[in-house]
């Protein structure tokens, strides 16, 4: 089976799933938004800063390796890295190179993803609280958001620095509910990943993956949605219950 036959398998089985479980979906008292790969293009830019890492030591990134890192936290990520390639490098030297050529790039190549503004504004338009839960570190957050306009809209922000355990455990999103202070099952999760969306289905959270370039081919199980993308029109229905 083809990447593209299988994609379409996935997206027909969650469609189907969302038409089935539709009317029973309770409403919506808040949004919890992933940020690398699914607000911003960084997923991108962690791939060249893998690669440019790995082939100082003479191998290269793969999408693999990537899997694997996605959502964990600072060093834990970094371990998997050294695990993979049984690389001869401490965790904090190997993370604080990787931060160094991640800053460099990051002030060049940041970009939103493809619909970001307009989704930002349906959440305001409707009055939805919405909030920042990422794996990243509060200091990437900050740079990221440092000229966001809508920075002042969000709840609260849920970092890396704030949990023990990463994703794909489920710690980030039961903190997220806590802040809204409602049950994960009317906590609506927008996800990249397979490990962003493995933590937010184990949460409880309706949870939506929407995946990139990166993220097209990885394990969305549970997921009540997989979109196309921020502009996926059925995104806009969850928020009209």
């Amino acid at each position: 089976m083809s990447i593209d036959d299988h994609n379409a398998q996935q997206m027909n089985a969650a469609d189907s799933t969302a038409d089935e479980m539709h009317s029973q979906t309770p409403a919506i008292d808040g949004v919890a938004l992933d940020m690398d790969g699914l607000l911003f293009d960084t997923e991108r830019i962690y791939w060249q800063v893998g690669d440019i890492v790995l082939q100082r030591r003479g191998h290269r990134y793969s999408a693999e390796l990537q899997q694997r890192m996605m959502g964990r936290i600072g060093t834990a990520a970094v371990e998997q890295m050294i695990a993979f390639h049984l690389l001869d490098d401490s965790p904090a030297e190997l993370l604080a190179e990787s931060d160094a050529l991640y800053g460099e790039l990051l002030h060049e190549q940041l970009r939103p993803m493809p619909g970001l503004n307009e989704w930002i504004d349906a959440l305001l338009d409707r009055e939805v609280p919405f909030a920042l839960t990422t794996s990243s570190r509060r200091q990437w957050v900050d740079v990221i958001f440092s000229d966001i306009p809508w920075r002042d809209q969000l709840a609260f922000v849920l970092t890396g620095d704030d949990v023990v355990n990463g994703k794909p455990h489920p710690e980030m999103y039961l903190r997220a509910a806590g802040h809204f202070d409602i049950p994960p099952t009317r906590m609506l999760v927008l996800e990249d990943s397979g490990n962003g969306c493995a933590a937010a289905v184990a949460s409880g959270a309706i949870t939506v993956a929407v995946p990139n370039e990166h993220t097209k081919t990885q394990d969305f199980a549970g997921a009540y949605l997989l979109a196309e993308s921020l502009t996926d029109i059925r995104l806009l229905r969850l928020l009209g219950r």
